[in-house]
């Protein structure tokens, strides 16, 4: 469990920071350890010796088949929810349940995240832009709808404006891990937009970044950012504390656009992370240009 909450620090904002009331630290932390443990499932990076299978009471030589420990967490879930028998079997959804309850969350933001895990599992590769959004509308999009109800916050408008930055930071996440997804087989910029830029799958796994990759990873960097731009009214919509907090989510991403930006766009070499001050320099730009509703 420690070792799963403990990759927050190396996200691109902040995932449950102090200045915020306890009740939202403890429910953003119990969903950010929901989250990690299903990606660590489907990038198979959980812990080695099988303890997250025999916690979701499989056999720990199961912990290598990651579409059925999906199906387990699956279970696990329901039990958050009451649907299946006993309580969750797993500590990190066992603190998921009483944040649940108290905020009156519901399944389907968390079964979404264990889609898109499963959808890692089928799909490699994306052919258009419009199915890299359908992906991202399943991995990334149900977090900041879980933000909105752990604070209680949530309107149509403020989805969608949530919808465009989470979005945004999925893309952001993908356009800096290119060669470490790859070298898990997936590539998540669209198969259209290479042609276009003329680059290859072994453009990619080359150890820097030839012209036409550079163009191709600023192209993909100008629509993410082009998504934050649009899901900025959402940090002046709201007041307080939870405006700092959604002031780090677009500022964290504007930061990582940055310093791929300052690389030249040459994220094959690992990827370009930014600076704490730089960061911190994006989310004050972000509170002073917020267009604020009253």
């Amino acid at each position: 469990m420690s070792a799963t909450l403990g990759k927050a620090a190396a996200e691109n904002f902040p995932v449950a920071p102090a200045f915020l009331p306890r009740a939202w630290r403890d429910g953003l932390t119990a969903v950010y350890g929901y989250a990690r443990l299903v990606d660590d499932i489907g990038d198979g990076d959980l812990v080695p010796g099988g303890r997250d299978a025999v916690l979701l009471g499989l056999d720990p030589a199961a912990a290598d088949d990651r579409l059925a420990m999906l199906d387990a967490l699956e279970t696990d879930l329901l039990r958050v929810f009451g649907s299946a028998d006993g309580p969750p079997r797993h500590p990190l959804l066992l603190a998921l349940r009483p944040v649940a309850d108290a905020h009156g969350l519901t399944p389907e933001p968390f079964l979404g995240l264990i889609e898109a895990n499963r959808q890692d599992q089928r799909v490699r590769r994306y052919e258009t832009y419009g199915d890299l959004l359908a992906y991202c509308e399943l991995s990334a999009n149900p977090v900041g709808r879980l933000v909105l109800s752990l604070t209680g916050t949530g309107t149509p408008e403020r989805i969608r404006l949530s919808d465009a930055v989470c979005t945004a930071l999925q893309i952001v996440e993908h356009v800096q891990d290119v060669a470490e997804d790859l070298g898990r087989d997936r590539i998540y910029l669209p198969a259209e937009d290479m042609r276009r830029f003329h680059v290859s799958e072994a453009d990619l796994g080359a150890p820097t970044a030839g012209a036409s990759v550079r163009a191709l990873v600023a192209f993909e960097s100008e629509r993410a950012r082009a998504l934050l731009d649009e899901g900025l009214p959402l940090v002046g919509s709201v007041h307080g504390r939870l405006r700092l907090l959604l002031a780090g989510f677009v500022g964290g991403g504007r930061a990582a656009l940055r310093a791929v930006t300052a690389a030249g766009f040459d994220v094959l070499p690992g990827p370009p992370k930014p600076t704490k001050s730089g960061l911190l320099r994006e989310v004050a730009t972000v509170l002073r240009t917020a267009p604020r509703k009253r």
